[in-house]
């Protein structure tokens, strides 16, 4: 990299100096612990700041294909202090109160780590070794902690570049679309229990990690101030933001990059969306180099000509590559040359747990007749049905069969391009007195075989992009709601009405697929968690339990799929 064309900070030989357990006090009396790595400069250097429950003093182990090598330093998700401090920067890794080393109440990604935060970036940035200036740098938990630092405005915090990173606690993660994901976020819980009570720190800080967080979290089903504490504040957020994403995070952080990208009120702003691992592209070589222009510019005043590119860097994805696909710079988000196309549900039969006999077609011309699909809202075992039952309830699709509705357009005709976010704008009905709603967008090749992308744990996901609504959450925000992206209030239920048809308008995450010609676009709409979901698996609540659920299509109730089509070069 130090032959890059870019004006960057270059390595320099230097000396490492690592400082243990360093006591940071907090406003309230507090003291909480860091690591701190720095090079022995005699100039003072700017500061990437990390604070999480990870524990500061897990070493990472990474797999062999990381473009970054294995060393004693390394921690998950967070900047590796090898690479970073011989180009001048301190690296300085926070354990948030009640986690790894430090003491106190744990309250995982809540206001009180922000103010944590704001308290330690300020004594960092008066150490006689700082420059003064910091920004904030790393992966998920260590992005999401970026978003409620930067709209507490600590001054000293001059950038922040949130990877992967979630901002609205309650739509991003806790509840997609009014549903709780109960899958990835219970089990995250527990584990990160289980390090602190049954790994190290048990001997030296045997109270960590000491919360209530699932009960919260189950407690606070709709939008309260609760979550808005603990979230993301758009007009709050003027530091510079490049907001980093991942096609494949469509079920955590993606909406939050997105979100944030088009909402923070920084004049400065940049969006990059990539795929692969949760973690491949931040070490990458060309990962490194988007974050060191960055830093460098607004840290240490390079003009490394990263503010005079366009503001938005996408890598289009042309379906089933392992490997990276090019990247393309553009000037917004959503494209201003989007064409905005609606695919209406055609139903052509009765439903079927057949996978091969699907209940329709998706088509351009809204069906002039009116008809409807009714299917089941739970799925039986060997154990039936019954709402109490986790095996029942939880995980009888898995024992059901296809579930559902799905629809396909024919063949594509040529490559079509789908880049921005998506709607499911659908009317429906249910025989009890609330609905799910579960949307996935697949990408079907000639032979009828689902094309898979790379996940964020680097295995294969069958599926481009997802959807939920849970149908007594379809109250809209009209001051939020985009006709591209419904924001729903979360702030009350609607209760159905037995067989009472409601429109409903599901936000679809954004996403970026070229269908090849002779592809298929395909919807499936499911009362539970379909292909591609795990781990990010959900609840399935009890007024699913024996319940029947109908869609609407064509005359007065054109359910149909809102798609961000690109047109191809020198077409409009």
């Amino acid at each position: 990299m130090s032959r890059s064309k870019y004006k960057v900070s270059q390595p320099r030989k230097m000396k490492l100096i690592v400082e243990k357990d360093v006591q940071i006090p907090m406003r309230d009396g507090t003291i909480l612990y860091a690591d701190v790595f720095r090079p022995n400069f005699k100039d003072k250097v700017p500061v990437l700041f990390n604070t999480s429950v990870y524990q500061k003093d897990k070493v990472w182990s990474p797999p062999a294909d990381l473009e970054e090598k294995a060393n004693p330093y390394m921690c998950w998700e967070t900047a590796n202090p090898l690479w970073w401090c011989p180009r001048g920067y301190a690296c300085v890794r926070l354990d948030s109160r009640g986690a790894g080393r430090s003491p106190g109440k744990s309250e995982p990604s809540s206001f009180q780590e922000a103010l944590d935060t704001y308290d330690a970036i300020e004594w960092l940035a008066k150490q006689p070794w700082c420059s003064g200036n910091v920004g904030m740098s790393g992966i998920s938990y260590h992005a999401s902690s970026q978003w409620r630092a930067a709209k507490m405005q600590p001054p000293s915090l001059k950038c922040i570049m949130p990877w992967e990173g979630r901002a609205d606690q309650y739509r991003d993660q806790a509840y997609h679309g009014g549903i709780f994901a109960l899958g990835f976020i219970g089990n995250w819980w527990l584990t990160h229990t289980a390090h602190h009570l049954l790994g190290k720190p048990r001997s030296y800080n045997p109270d960590a990690f000491h919360n209530d967080m699932m009960w919260n979290y189950m407690r606070n089903d709709l939008d309260s101030e609760y979550w808005r504490m603990n979230s993301a504040e758009w007009d709050k957020i003027k530091v510079p933001v490049y907001s980093v994403g991942n096609w494949g995070g469509f079920s955590m952080h993606l909406r939050g990059n997105t979100e944030g990208y088009m909402n923070a009120a920084a004049r400065h702003k940049k969006l990059c969306v990539h795929t692969g691992s949760h973690f491949h592209p931040y070490h990458s070589e060309e990962g490194r180099l988007d974050q060191l222009r960055w830093f460098d510019y607004w840290l240490k005043g390079i003009d490394t000509g990263i503010m005079d590119e366009p503001p938005v860097k996408l890598e289009i994805r042309t379906g089933g590559s392992k490997q990276r696909y090019p990247f393309r710079f553009e000037n917004e988000w959503p494209l201003k040359r989007t064409k905005w196309t609606k695919y209406y549900l055609n139903i052509e039969r009765a439903p079927t747990e057949k996978e091969e006999l699907l209940e329709g077609t998706l088509v351009k011309t809204p069906p002039r007749n009116p008809a409807k699909a009714t299917y089941s809202g739970s799925g039986a075992t060997s154990a039936g049905v019954a709402s109490a039952s986790s095996l029942a309830t939880t995980h009888g699709h898995g024992a059901s069969g296809r579930n559902g509705v799905s629809f396909v357009t024919p063949p594509l005709a040529e490559d079509t391009e789908i880049t921005g976010p998506l709607v499911a704008h659908l009317w429906v009905s249910s025989s009890s007195e609330d609905m799910d709603i579960f949307v996935t967008i697949r990408n079907i090749d000639p032979d009828g075989h689902d094309v898979c992308e790379v996940g964020q744990h680097g295995q294969p996901v069958p599926c481009v992009t997802k959807g939920w609504l849970r149908a007594s959450h379809r109250k809209l925000d009209p001051k939020k709601s985009l006709p591209y992206r419904p924001f729903h209030a979360h702030d009350e239920r609607q209760w159905l009405k037995k067989g009472e048809i409601v429109e409903c308008r599901v936000e679809v995450w954004p996403t970026s697929m070229v269908f090849k010609k002779g592809h298929r676009i395909r919807v499936d709409i499911q009362p539970r968690d379909g292909i591609g979901s795990a781990p990010y698996t959900h609840y399935h609540g009890d007024y699913n339990a024996g319940a029947k659920n109908t869609i609407y299509a064509g005359g007065k109730t054109p359910s149909h799929l809102l798609l961000p089509i690109i047109p191809a070069k020198g077409k409009r």
